[in-house]
């Protein structure tokens, strides 16, 4: 095929390969509409993990990385009630001074080339 690996899709296809989705059966009153927990507005940017924070029982951490080997903005979103936003290293400590912002868009987040970032996502109930 003529392109680069990033025109083919050839990341998304090998997750799609290796990690297939399970569909769950819900009722539609549930979820009348179609609904995504999170999305993210840049195909070059990965969302490898979503899982309950260790120390914090009303948190998420959110790990993310940038597999096209370019320097790219992109926007999270996601419908889960977030309260506060925050990048954190790999042992889920917060990293000082970075709250970030949430906006109706979602969460911008800034990477340069396969960057991984880990952010703590505080819920509110």
């Amino acid at each position: 095929f003529p392109g680069s690996f990033q025109e083919a899709g050839v990341i998304q296809c090998a997750y799609n390969l290796n990690f297939p989705l399970h569909v769950m059966p819900a009722s539609s009153a549930q979820h009348p509409e179609a609904w995504s927990a999170f999305s993210i507005s840049s195909p070059a940017v990965v969302l490898e993990t979503v899982k309950q924070a260790e120390d914090r029982p009303g948190a998420v951490v959110v790990r993310l990385y940038e597999a096209h080997g370019s320097t790219v903005e992109a926007w999270l979103r996601t419908s889960l009630p977030v309260q506060e936003a925050m990048l954190c290293d790999l042992l889920e400590r917060p990293v000082a001074g970075s709250c970030l912002s949430l906006e109706e868009r979602g969460i911008k987040l800034s990477f340069t080339p396969f960057r991984v970032l880990s952010l703590l996502l505080v819920l509110r109930w």
